[in-house]
C-alpha cells in the first residue's frame, strides 16, 4: 500500500529589516519533506525581507500599526493559509495578545543575547551588542526562546554562546552572534516544526 502524502507544516515569518536569519530558513526549508515557509510578513515596506521573500517566491504581507493591534486581520490571514508556526526574525515590535492567544506555544523568535541578560524594550541588533561591550562581558550569545507578550520573557528553548576577545568590536560581535544564529535557529526550527501536530 502506498503511503499517504502528509501535508508539509507551514511555517511564516515575520521580520522588519534586511532578513538574513529569514534567507537562511528560507533555503533551510526550501525542498524540506516536513515543513515549508509559506508567508513573510513585515511592517516596513521598505524591508529587504520582501526581496527575499520574492526571489524564493514566497507571498509578503506588509501591515500597519493599525492592522496589527487594532484588528483581526493578521490572525485571519495566517488562519487562512493554515499556518503552524511563526517565527520571528529580526521583528521589533510586540506581539499582541490577539496573536499569542490564536498560536500559544507556536511562536518562536531569536536574541543576540544570553537571556535574561540584555533583553527587553529597545534591546535588539545594536543597541544589544552595545550594551554587551559596555558592560565588558567575556562571552556573548544567542537565545532562541517562545513568545508570549513580554519582550524576550517567553520560555527558553536553546541557547549558544560565544567568546568575546579583546579587542572585539561592535562588527565583530555582529559576526559572531549571527555566525550562531544563522547554524541553529533553522535547526531549532525544524525540531520545533516536527513536535507539531497537524
Amino acid at each position: 500500500m502506498k503511503k499517504r502524502k502528509t501535508l508539509k507544516k507551514r511555517i511564516a515569518i515575520f521580520a522588519s529589516g534586511s532578513g538574513s536569519n529569514a534567507q537562511k530558513l528560507m533555503e533551510y526549508f526550501k525542498d524540506h519533506p516536513d515543513a515549508e515557509i509559506a508567508l513573510v510578513l513585515t511592517n516596513n515596506p521598505d524591508a529587504f525581507v520582501i526581496q527575499r521573500a520574492d526571489n524564493f517566491e514566497i507571498p509578503s504581507h506588509v501591515f500597519d500599526r493599525q492592522e496589527f493591534y487594532q484588528s483581526d486581520d493578521v490572525v485571519d490571514l495566517l488562519k487562512t493559509l493554515n499556518i503552524d508556526l511563526i517565527v520571528l526574525a529580526g521583528f521589533l515590535w510586540l506581539i499582541p495578545q490577539e496573536l499569542i492567544a490564536a498560536y500559544p506555544g507556536r511562536i518562536v523568535n531569536i536574541h543576540p543575547a544570553i537571556l535574561p541578560k540584555f533583553g527587553g524594550k529597545g534591546m535588539y541588533g545594536d543597541h544589544v551588542h552595545k550594551a554587551v561591550l559596555n558592560a565588558k562581558e567575556t562571552e556573548g550569545g544567542i537565545t532562541i526562546h517562545y513568545v508570549n507578550e513580554h519582550y524576550d520573557e517567553g520560555e527558553f528553548i536553546y541557547q549558544a554562546k560565544y567568546r568575546i576577545d579583546k579587542g572585539d568590536n561592535l562588527e565583530m560581535l555582529k559576526f559572531k552572534g549571527q555566525q550562531l544564529e544563522h547554524l541553529h535557529y533553522p535547526r531549532i526550527v525544524e525540531s520545533i516544526v516536527k513536535k507539531i501536530k497537524k
